[in-house]
């Protein structure tokens, strides 16, 4: 694994920046399209995109009967579960405070990960994943301050960090056994039929009136294919590779990459504050990552991964 590690980190890297921008590029839709619209658009996008590349290549692969539930459940979780829960909870509560909420994912996934796999970190470890998520709140708490909360809004942001959560966990498990555009391919394909019916309900009739801009046009392809495929793609290949822990860490660099692209194309202020907790989240990242992680596996085949009962 030793000669895979680079590639594993650009890898990381590469999905975190592509992440960091939808947030931005998700802004620009906005202006043309409507929330459940931009999810279903850049769904169907993004499988034909996917399909198209795996099947010209070769690398799609059949799926075996007894994951299909895997499959289905990790659809669930994401793409369906966590874009209704960050969309609509985002609307009960700051932005700020919802960053702060999602920025969670990465440490409960250690635990959930050490349960499922036997997964851990070392007290190093552990001070830079804490060190990078103080990070993240001096980055997204750096601006003007505004928090304004209501339950509900907490309540489904946290369900977007479960859901996040239980997908990290389940592909652990499948990318053992496919690769990343396999499950990616089927897993938005899966989260299409999902979301169908609420966009049928919600947005189909006054879609049609939409005169979308260029720039909408544009954000949108962009969070097909670089937001829903292969930032899933080359993020799958990384949990493969270091675990559930150690890759869903990166997730706190998102954060960093959007207060970079927001104060460029957003012009957005980039205060001392902002500045510093950059400086964190990264130091925070390398200590998560140092050689002293440890990995205890599972002694059962990597192909065996299944769920506790």
């Amino acid at each position: 694994m030793k000669s895979k590690l680079p590639l594993v980190y650009i890898s990381l890297f590469l999905s975190m920046l592509f992440w960091g921008y939808t947030f931005v590029a998700f802004k620009f839709a906005l202006e043309s399209f409507k929330p459940i619209s931009i999810v279903f658009l850049r769904l169907v996008i993004s499988v034909i995109f996917l399909f198209g590349i795996s099947l010209l290549s070769g690398k799609l692969q059949a799926i075996k009967r007894e994951d299909y539930k895997y499959f289905i459940l990790m659809a669930f979780f994401e793409p369906f579960l966590y874009f209704l829960g960050e969309s609509f909870g985002l609307t009960y509560v700051s932005s700020t405070l919802g960053s702060v909420i999602i920025a969670m994912i990465p440490l409960i996934v250690p635990i959930a990960a050490w349960y499922m796999y036997r997964e851990k970190l070392t007290m190093l470890n552990w001070v830079g994943l804490l060190l990078s998520f103080a990070g993240v709140i001096a980055v997204v708490f750096s601006g003007d301050g505004e928090v304004f909360v209501r339950l509900k809004g907490v309540l489904l942001l946290f369900l977007a960090v479960l859901s996040a959560v239980g997908y990290s966990l389940i592909v652990k498990g499948l990318s053992h056994k496919y690769n990343g555009f396999t499950i990616t391919a089927y897993q938005n394909a899966i989260g299409i039929i999902m979301f169908l019916p609420l966009f049928l309900w919600f947005d189909a009739g006054s879609l049609m009136d939409v005169k979308p801009s260029a720039m909408a046009v544009s954000s949108l392809l962009y969070l097909a294919i670089f937001g829903s495929s292969l930032t899933f793609v080359l993020f799958t290949f990384a949990i493969r590779e270091i675990g559930a822990s150690r890759a869903n860490i990166f997730a706190n660099l998102i954060p960093v990459f959007t207060a970079i692209f927001s104060y460029f194309l957003l012009k957005e202020e980039m205060p001392g504050l902002k500045v510093a907790g950059i400086f964190v989240v990264l130091i925070g990242v390398f200590l998560s990552q140092v050689k002293s992680i440890s990995l205890k596996k599972q002694k059962a085949p990597p192909v065996n991964y299944q769920f506790p009962a």
